[in-house]
């Protein structure tokens, strides 16, 4: 009884270090990763045209995915998606206009100020990680796409 016991304790002891080991090795994108990512992604609506580019931005294992972070695209005249790998029923959803954080932050619009004013910059607020139901602070980086009104945005999760 004893001997199975201790197996029993041993066995979850190791499943709890290998998950822990996971867990920790998940890889995390950075900033720098954002800055390019976004800036690729510009390029390729201004040469590709938005319309194909979307399908490309939508693509949950395209290249704009990786790690734990992606691209998505803003129109910065209306405040909408139009593109979003993990949240698709915000594309073109007009209700995105009000979503909050949870510290009542409506950080669509601090993503519009910041690619209408500074043409680039980084917007902190809370947001699921995709497959998470738990908020978890975000830093975006938006960048507006030169010649268009749009941005592309992607982030970090703290």
């Amino acid at each position: 009884m004893k001997c199975i016991r201790f197996i029993s304790l041993l066995t979850i002891a190791c499943l709890l270090t290998v998950t822990m080991a996971y867990s920790q090795s998940e890889e995390r994108a950075t900033k720098e990763e954002c800055i390019l990512k976004c800036k690729e992604a510009a390029q390729l609506i201004n040469e590709k045209g938005l319309e194909n580019a979307i399908k490309v931005f939508n693509d949950k294992n395209g290249a704009f995915v990786w790690k734990d972070s992606y691209v998505f695209v803003m129109d910065l005249e209306t405040g909408l998606i139009n593109a979003h790998p993990f949240t698709p029923e915000a594309i073109n959803n007009p209700k995105v206009l009000t979503f909050k954080d949870q510290n009542g932050k409506l950080f669509l619009k601090d993503f519009v100020k910041v690619a209408k004013k500074y043409e680039e910059g980084w917007v902190d607020y809370y947001w699921p990680k995709p497959g998470m139901k738990i908020l978890s602070k975000k830093n975006t980086f938006v960048y507006k796409v030169p010649g268009k009104n749009l941005a592309t945005l992607a982030g970090i999760y703290e």
